[in-house]
């Protein structure tokens, strides 16, 4: 039943999820706010600090993740903004915005941890691409032992985490992010018709079943392609 992973490991995979998710959602807020909806920021959310989201999501921001995390070596969880249903209605535009600004702020997040890593690799030499990927846990490693391992699990954790929470809630299917983003280019009239079509009983369930069966396969590629960005001196197969 357990993982057998390290205590160190699952604790730096649960750290990671929780300020991934906070921004994540923080973002959303902020965009919603800025857009003219301050429901979320009402409810303290616009904001890095945890704490308004777990108690919003305490079931998907603390149960879920540290249940998955002993269960199966990694977090699985969610959470959510609170918005005006009547503020998206009148402002689609802006509602896609904010539906957008979730995952725009995790793959930022993919670009900071990749900043980073490059410091540790090419400049301090405190890093090292690993000779093979091995697991979201070994994008990049350690070049002795020590702090520097916890700094590179971090590190690769980060990178990986953020990538599949940008990679997954872009997928075009409700309820994730990605379906409100479509509207962005479909135009005021085939929005609105997504929209309404996207709302029926039963489709977000469908949505997330499709989103779960899809995502391995897209994931797979992106990842691959994500290496090798990183690492644009190796070849990894």
């Amino acid at each position: 039943m357990f993982s057998g992973a390290d205590p160190l490991e699952l604790l730096l995979w649960y750290v990671v999820f929780l300020f991934s998710t906070t921004v994540h959602e923080a973002a959303h807020s902020w965009a919603a706010m800025k857009g003219g909806d301050m429901t979320a920021y009402m409810g303290g959310q616009v904001s890095l600090d945890p704490s308004p989201h777990i108690r919003r999501e305490p079931f998907g921001m603390l149960v879920l993740p540290v249940l998955s995390l002993i269960v199966n070596g990694w977090p699985f969880g969610f959470a959510s903004a609170p918005y005006d249903p009547y503020w998206a209605e009148r402002h689609p535009k802006r509602a896609s915005l904010m539906a957008l600004a979730g995952p725009a702020a995790n793959l930022a997040l993919v670009v900071l941890s990749a900043g980073l890593i490059w410091l540790g690799v090419l400049v301090f030499r405190v890093l090292e691409a690993p000779a093979e990927i091995v697991g979201l846990s070994r994008v990049v490693v350690a070049s002795g032992e020590g702090f520097w391992e916890a700094v590179a699990m971090m590190l690769s954790i980060m990178f990986a985490l953020n990538l599949i929470l940008a990679v997954f809630n872009m997928i075009p299917f409700p309820p994730l992010d990605g379906n409100a983003v479509m509207t962005l280019f479909l135009g005021e009239r085939r929005g609105q018709r997504w929209r309404d079509f996207t709302r029926r009983p039963g489709f977000s369930m469908l949505g997330l079943l499709l989103a779960w069966y899809l995502f391995s396969p897209v994931f797979a590629v992106i990842f691959r392609l994500a290496l090798l960005a990183l690492y644009p001196w190796e070849l990894y197969r």
